[in-house]
């Protein structure tokens, strides 16, 4: 029975074509999901900011990270593995969820439309040409912004989580008091973390996760409240989109809502492919073969991921370790996919590292703050700040651009603001120096609605 199975796995995957072994899948599925769990903590500690249940939305990004693991897996058959993106959650949690005029004043429940609305116009559009022409038409150098700029916005936020920085009425913020016991966790957390991937240690982030809480633990920030339970509670998020209450918004904030979490869903998962198949030996002159079933694995998981209660989902960078690994088919998403459903029955466990504590904000008040997660999102943030090396730096009406959404998306916590900078000056820059034929037509477009949207909403 045992090598029935196997020979079955390795027919179906084709194992033999691909030069691999079942061996090297399951350790390179393993792998890979070391590599990216920090998403099953960071997740949760991030949407409850928005008044989300903690358990409910880990079981939702579990779920809907197998999911959508599984059909990679099955239907592409590639060794990348999809799941919640970081930057996608920060602009649900601090761009649509947030009170005006910092955010759209969306409620997670209507947000939750956006993502599922997002994901049905996604999965539409893999079975016609469009994506190809939509990708196009933003340049390589604004994408770049992008990752860049949302790198420094989870950067920004992971300092804030660890009390490193806090609020100052005059300079609107300054440097945390290091003696506080929040802000010393975060820093010695930092530094394991910095260590564990200096010497490629697999499952840094992780690791350093789970550092940060047992230093949170022995400042007794840190309770024991259980390993394992079946009550996944996802009743509290399950199917909850308030599709009424998004199409009752002004237009122009729920088109741009709608667009942003399409872009961003699609340039992380576009990138990711050509990168981790890049790496995996995946492309074929240049191009890799069933693209189309591979980002219908993404889109279909973001419309799970909206009718569950998590945000869109994205493929993770870190399926390139498990490549490392020897992953080359999607017998390892396989793999990753059951590791993530068999996760969320630990959710007592992600509480306990995941959970908050108080601390001083800086102006005299209290805050939530998370010292365990802060260390993740400063690292996680640096990798995709690497982004700037790609930037056009010998042509000012590319580079510009760039920059303005880099620095415009943390100067103004909000993600669409930044790209609705970049996206208004690169067409503008285009036009007076006479070069607007080099802007695709729905530039243009993109950019004269974002245009409306800041003006007029």
């Amino acid at each position: 029975m045992f090598s029935a199975t196997l020979h079955y796995l390795t027919r179906f995957f084709q194992l033999e074509q691909a030069g691999s072994s079942v061996r090297r899948e399951v350790i390179g599925g393993v792998t890979t999901f070391l590599a990216m769990s920090y998403i099953i903590f960071v997740q949760p500690g991030l949407l409850s900011q928005a008044g989300m249940d903690f358990r409910a939305v880990l079981a939702a990004t579990c779920i809907s990270a197998a999911v959508a693991t599984l059909i990679m897996g099955l239907l592409a058959n590639y060794p990348v593995a999809i799941a919640p993106g970081m930057g996608e959650n920060f602009f649900f949690v601090y761009t649509l969820c947030a009170a005006a005029p910092l955010g759209f004043g969306l409620s997670w429940q209507q947000a939750l439309a956006a993502v599922f609305l997002a994901g049905a116009f996604f999965v539409v559009l893999t079975f016609s040409g469009f994506l190809t022409r939509l990708i196009d038409s933003i340049p390589a150098c604004l994408k770049s912004g992008i990752a860049a700029g949302i790198g420094l916005f989870i950067t920004f936020i992971g300092f804030q989580y660890g009390n490193l920085i806090v609020a100052n009425p005059g300079s609107l913020v300054q440097m945390g008091d290091l003696s506080d016991p929040v802000a010393q966790v975060s820093g010695l957390g930092l530094m394991i973390m910095i260590a564990l991937l200096a010497f490629r240690v697999r499952g840094a982030i992780l690791l350093g996760i789970l550092a940060s809480a047992a230093i949170a633990a022995a400042y007794g920030m840190v309770h024991y409240q259980g390993f394992f339970s079946a009550d996944l509670g996802l009743g509290r998020t399950l199917w909850q989109a308030d599709f009424a209450g998004l199409l009752s918004a002004p237009v122009a904030q729920a088109a741009t809502a709608l667009f942003v979490l399409f872009c961003l869903g699609l340039f992380d998962t576009v990138g990711t492919l050509v990168g981790v198949g890049q790496q995996a030996g995946l492309l074929r002159e240049g191009t890799l073969p069933r693209a189309g079933r591979a980002l219908f694995s993404a889109a279909f998981g973001t419309t799970v991921a909206g009718g569950t209660g998590t945000t869109t989902l994205t493929c993770y960078v870190e399926s390139a370790t498990g490549v490392s690994e020897g992953a080359r088919t999607g017998l390892a998403n396989l793999v990753t996919g059951l590791l993530f459903l068999a996760a969320m029955f630990f959710s007592p466990l992600a509480s306990m590292i995941g959970g908050g504590v108080e601390a001083d904000n800086g102006a005299g008040s209290t805050v939530l703050r998370f010292p365990t997660l802060a260390p993740a999102l400063i690292v996680v943030g640096s990798m995709m700040l690497k982004a700037v090396r790609e930037f056009e730096w010998e042509e000012p009406t590319d580079y510009i651009p760039s920059f303005l959404v880099t620095i415009g998306i943390p100067l103004t916590f909000s993600i669409a603001h930044g790209i609705a900078f970049g996206f208004i000056s690169y067409a503008l820059a285009k036009l007076v120096t006479g070069r607007g034929k080099e802007c695709h037509p729905l530039l243009y477009f993109f950019a004269a609605l974002f245009l409306v949207q800041l003006v007029l909403v």
